[in-house]
C-alpha cells in the first residue's frame, strides 16, 4: 500500500494538469527504508510528448546525487497519461528500474486536466510484473508532522 500525504497527492495532480497535453513526470523522494514520500521533485519531460515521458539524463543524475547526499531514495516515480487510463504501458513496464518504488500514474483524459476527479493509481513493477496497490491519502504522516511539498525543478 502507498501512503501519501494530501499535499503531495495534490501536487502530483497539479503537475499532471499543468503539463497536459504532454505527459508530466517526477519523483517523490524519502528517507532510505522509510517508504514515506516526503520530497516532491517535479521533473521536465525531456520527450515533451503526450504519449511518452523521459527524464533528462543530466537532471536524473543530479537528482540521484542529491538523494544520495540526503540519504534518500525514490519512494514514488510518477507520470501522467493524457489520453489513456492510469495503467502502465508496455514501455512504462520496460523502463521501471526501481523495484522498491511505487509507480504512480495519473490520467488527465476526458477533461480531467481542467477539473474534476482524476484517476490516481499506484503500482509495484518488479521484473516486468505489475501489481496494483491501494493508495491511502492522509492529512499528515503518523508522527504528527505536516509535510508541505516544495516544488523543485531540475536545473538545466
Amino acid at each position: 500500500m502507498l501512503t501519501i500525504d494530501q499535499a503531495t497527492h495534490d501536487a502530483i495532480i497539479a503537475h499532471a494538469r499543468r503539463d497536459h497535453p504532454d505527459e508530466a513526470c517526477g519523483v517523490v523522494a524519502g528517507a532510505i527504508g522509510s517508504d514515506l514520500p516526503t520530497r516532491f521533485i517535479p521533473m521536465l519531460n525531456a520527450a515533451m510528448s503526450p504519449t511518452f515521458y523521459e527524464f533528462d539524463s543530466g537532471d536524473l543524475l543530479k537528482l540521484y546525487r542529491e538523494m544520495d547526499d540526503n540519504d534518500e531514495e525514490p519512494v514514488i516515480v510518477y507520470h501522467s497519461h493524457t489520453a489513456t487510463e492510469a495503467y502502465p504501458s508496455r514501455t512504462d513496464i520496460n523502463l521501471a528500474g526501481e523495484p522498491g518504488a511505487h509507480y504512480v500514474l495519473v490520467s488527465t483524459r476526458d477533461g480531467a486536466h481542467e477539473s474534476g476527479p482524476v484517476d490516481f493509481r499506484s503500482y509495484r513493477i518488479i521484473d516486468g510484473e505489475v501489481t496494483e496497490e491501494e493508495v491511502s491519502v492522509v492529512e499528515s504522516y503518523e508522527d504528527g508532522t505536516r509535510h508541505v511539498p516544495t516544488e523543485q525543478k531540475a536545473e538545466h
